[in-house]
């Protein structure tokens, strides 16, 4: 059942964004190209983007009222890597940006970026690359001592992988392998958080097009280290709401698809304001949105970041549904549409 809000907002517009966004590298710290993007499609729906010294970025949504300004931050920073060192062999020893298990990434093409701007494609292999080689390549741990990325170049020395202009500090990226199906799933790496971009992007087209304010100013806060931890550790001091748009999780005990929008009650940081909680709930239940109400017990957020660093703002979390968060992450249009739906209901009551 779709609500009032939720049938208005542009599906077209907010998968074409989301393609954009997921085609764009970004792991945490090397977020340049990626804040250009939402720089230059904030200003065509007519809002600038302030960048903080961190590389954070912030639009400001003028509303009817100026008192308890809400907060709204998610953030296009992706999981990654980064070169540690270059084997005897020309293949590249990595260390994980973000938290993610290295099974998830064995066999996954990548681009090395290197200082000089070249980007050097390449291929994440164990280091006992082939059974028909190494016996026990099967029952070898995948661990990072224990996995290598394959340039695909002649190289075959570390000298060799040196002249092509790599080195220690290169960021490495995963190729998200974006798919957009027909009927409505969507499948790529990077879905945390850049669904949730999305669905912001889709509130900015709607309010541009209906020519709506929201009640109150609103500050959007797209944040470029997050999946390291700090990414919204500053938060304008105006700012009373904070609402984190951010993946969903799902699995276990938890009761969210893929098709809703997961609102967090607890995260590993502790609970989120219960006021702020109970709003969005009756506002999904107004508005006739598919949720949930979940615990993540082994999840932190960009809210959570603010609250430890002593933001006195009260925070809340929602996200569309993702499943296999930190893998090869699926989600549905229908859940980043009802996201952006909640949102509004909230910005505009």
């Amino acid at each position: 059942m779709r609500g009032r809000l939720a049938p208005s907002l542009d599906r077209a517009y907010i998968l074409n964004m989301l393609d954009k966004l997921l085609r764009t590298p970004s792991p945490s710290g090397f977020c340049m190209a990626v804040m250009e993007l939402v720089t230059e499609e904030a200003a065509k729906l007519g809002y600038s983007v302030e960048r903080t010294p961190k590389g954070n970025g912030i639009i400001v949504i003028p509303g009817a009222s100026e008192v308890d300004p809400i907060g709204l931050t998610a953030h296009v920073d992706t999981l990654g890597a980064m070169v540690r060192s270059i084997h005897a062999d020309g293949t590249i020893r990595f260390t994980p940006i973000g938290g993610y298990a290295m099974h998830t990434v064995e066999g996954e093409y990548c681009l090395v970026h290197t200082r000089s701007g070249r980007k050097v494609e390449g291929t994440v292999l164990s280091t006992k690359t082939s059974v028909h080689v190494y016996p026990d390549a099967r029952d070898w741990k995948r661990e990072e001592a224990n996995m290598c990325i394959r340039l695909d170049e002649l190289t075959s020395s570390k000298e060799e992988t040196e002249k092509l202009g790599s080195a220690p500090g290169d960021f490495i990226s995963w190729d998200p392998r974006v798919r957009m199906l027909d009927n409505g799933w969507i499948k790529s790496r990077h879905l945390d958080d850049k669904a949730s971009v999305a669905a912001l992007f889709g509130i900015l087209e709607w309010l541009k097009r209906e020519g709506r304010t929201p009640s109150r100013n609103v500050t959007i806060i797209l944040s470029t280290y997050e999946e390291v931890g700090h990414g919204n550790a500053y938060v304008p001091d105006d700012i009373t709401e904070l609402i984190a748009v951010d993946m969903g999780a799902i699995g276990d005990d938890l009761s969210a698809t893929e098709k809703d929008v997961s609102i967090c009650a607890k995260d590993s940081s502790g609970p989120y304001d219960y006021g702020m909680t109970t709003r969005l709930i009756d506002l999904a239940k107004r508005e006739g949105l598919p949720y949930a109400v979940d615990i993540y017990p082994y999840y932190g957020s960009d809210a959570s970041a603010a609250l430890r660093a002593g933001s006195n703002i009260r925070a809340a979390l929602i996200g569309p549904g993702v499943h296999a968060s930190h893998g090869m992450e699926r989600t549905h249009i229908d859940a980043i549409v009802n996201t952006a739906a909640l949102l509004l209901a909230y910005m505009m009551e």
